[in-house]
């Protein structure tokens, strides 16, 4: 259940749904509050961990279907849903607005909003401050950027926001924990930016 533990956070994590989405919730070690990343599917399992960790409320990385499957129960159970502006439309109902480059509160944590579209238009990852961890959800996986065939998804625009929201700017030693599948590091996929432009996907 314990994904990643330090000082200052603690990071569970649960696959759920058709398509194994990895869904975290991300908890103040100090105070106990959390908050979860993407409310995918099996929404019973992810109220039991709510109430078990703490969570105040639910932030999404994008609003492709197999991440927001669970948005109603989690929001029925009173919690509130933060999606980027772009694609708000996409979920059934949500509560924030969450834009680009702000700070979120969990407890003593500070979590950065870094909006990484291409993947969807509002397409966002969340960087945990005093920690190596960036939540990258279907942005970037180990091996490349995510998917750009659906609608609203386009691939010039996730390598940009590859290139100068995410590999720029972070270290090589930054955990990316990505929307499916296992984790990889900043340094391990950034040398391979023209590879995938090359290839196409």
């Amino acid at each position: 259940m314990i994904d990643y533990e330090d000082t200052l956070v603690e990071v569970h994590r649960v696959v759920v749904g058709p398509v194994d989405n990895n869904v975290y919730v991300v908890r103040c070690r100090e105070t106990g509050e959390a908050v979860l990343i993407d409310a995918a599917n099996e929404h019973e399992l992810l109220l039991e961990l709510c109430r078990d960790l703490g969570v105040r409320r639910v932030v999404e990385t994008h609003g492709h279907w197999d991440h927001i499957q669970a948005v109603g129960a989690v929001r029925d159970a009173g919690l509130a849903v933060g999606v980027a502006a772009a694609d708000a439309a996409m979920l059934p109902s949500y509560d924030d607005i969450l834009e680009d480059e702000s700070t979120l509160e969990v407890g003593r944590l500070r979590i950065t909003t870094v909006a990484t579209p291409g993947h969807t238009p509002g397409s966002m990852c969340f960087a945990v401050e005093g920690t190596p961890l960036l939540f990258s959800g279907d942005t970037l996986f180990p091996g490349g950027p995510g998917g750009t065939k659906f609608e609203g998804g386009d691939f010039p625009t996730i390598i940009e926001s590859l290139e100068n929201r995410l590999f720029s700017p972070f270290p090589a030693d930054t955990i990316v924990l990505p929307g499916h599948g296992d984790r990889t590091t900043i340094g391990a996929e950034s040398p391979n930016l023209q590879a995938w432009v090359d290839r196409g996907w």
